[in-house]
């Protein structure tokens, strides 16, 4: 078959990937020259560790993917880095501990561990905290670098043509017209447009039940030693859905995260880059229309808890940025596919989830579609 996709970020270009490896072949769009988009300024992980129970088996699936995808095309830097979460209070111990003893804990790679194990799995980690939960399941890649990387690899096919720069303006049956007034012609249409609900996509599909979600991140200079594992805080179990239960229960209702923490729906999450800077965030922002410029205080939060954890000072902040993704409104979907024709189908919303789940999506994709 002949696809053509438009929409350039992780989940186009892993519906890419995946009809590739299939034996059809692909025309690919992007607007941009390059994406900027959510899946260019986000973590680069792939987080297992916070997935819920019914996301859990695509999740791990993800990850394997990921973990093939990283033997073939080394440009995605993928490593199997894992995670610790640190906790720093006893409620939030309480949560770690739950988490370790429940009945996926293996599946997912949970392992509590006393303050010295830490160290001695991440020994940057020299601050306070009571405890940290580890996830040797959790990876990373390089986010500003893997779409390229796979695009190379995709492109040594000869079964893939990139067009960049290049807007999809209208779908005609399975005709794909683009900005130039150029005609794709293809066997299957898919839309992948991000966090671009109106446009194409709201004529394609009409209004979706996706919403978009704003968030703001940094990055350091290089810290000047590996920080081995990705970090996270206890603040990061409010907000993913694996931690769900009485003890998060009771830790939302004794202790109140800090202001600033509450008033921008803060998690710390840390990941350090190939060149040695720290990627560090996030903020979560729900409600539209978003503000157009960043605000210092979770930055300044941020900056307090990871230093906290490292027992050092952090390295100048070399970049601040915002973003912004597509997530589907029903906590259940994982991803919102919406057909708008017999062969042409839109899909969007995994929310935070992109990086994490998109070569499983894909995969998940092919075999809805019998591709």
């Amino acid at each position: 078959m002949r696809l053509v996709i438009i929409g350039g970020g992780i989940l186009g270009t892993a519906h890419a990937l995946a009809a590739i490896g299939r034996g059809h072949h692909v025309v690919h769009l992007e607007r941009e020259v390059e994406a900027r988009g959510a899946t260019v300024r986000n973590f680069g992980l792939v987080w297992v560790s916070g997935r819920s129970a019914n996301e859990l088996e695509l999740t791990l699936r993800s990850r394997q993917l990921w973990e093939e995808i990283g033997g073939k095309v080394p440009g995605v830097g993928f490593r199997p880095a894992g995670s610790i979460t640190l906790v720093r209070t006893e409620n939030e111990l309480a949560v770690a501990e739950a988490a370790a003893a429940a009945p996926a804990a293996a599946e997912r790679g949970f392992e509590l561990l006393e303050p010295e194990r830490v160290r001695a799995v991440n020994p940057a980690l020299r601050g306070k905290f009571l405890a940290g939960l580890h996830c040797s399941t959790d990876a990373a890649v390089e986010s500003r670098q893997a779409l390229p990387a796979l695009r190379r690899y995709m492109e040594a096919s000869e079964r893939y043509t990139f067009f960049a720069g290049t807007e999809a303006r209208t779908v005609t049956g399975t005709t794909v017209i683009d900005d130039r007034g150029r005609r794709h012609e293809g066997d299957l249409v898919l839309v992948c447009p991000g966090a671009a609900h109106s446009g194409l996509t709201r004529e394609l599909v009409g209004d979706i039940p996706v919403r978009r979600v704003r968030l703001q991140m940094m990055q350091t200079a290089p810290l000047g030693e590996p920080l081995t594992t990705a970090v996270a805080d206890g603040d990061s179990f409010r907000y993913y859905p694996a931690f769900a239960g009485p003890e998060l229960d009771r830790l939302n209702r004794e202790e109140a995260q800090p202001f600033t923490a509450a008033q921008h729906k803060m998690q710390l999450l840390a990941v350090q880059r190939l060149h040695g800077g720290l990627t560090i965030g996030d903020t979560h922002e729900y409600d539209e229309p978003f503000t157009f410029d960043v605000d210092e205080a979770p930055y300044e939060h941020l900056t307090g808890v990871l230093e906290e954890l490292l027992g050092r000072k952090l390295p100048p902040i070399v970049r601040r940025w915002a973003g912004v993704y597509s997530q589907s409104i029903d906590p259940g979907t994982i991803v919102t596919r919406a057909q708008a024709s017999e062969h042409v189908w839109v899909v969007t919303g995994p929310g935070g989830r992109g990086m994490t789940l998109g070569p499983a999506i894909g995969e998940e994709t092919a075999d809805l579609l019998s591709l």
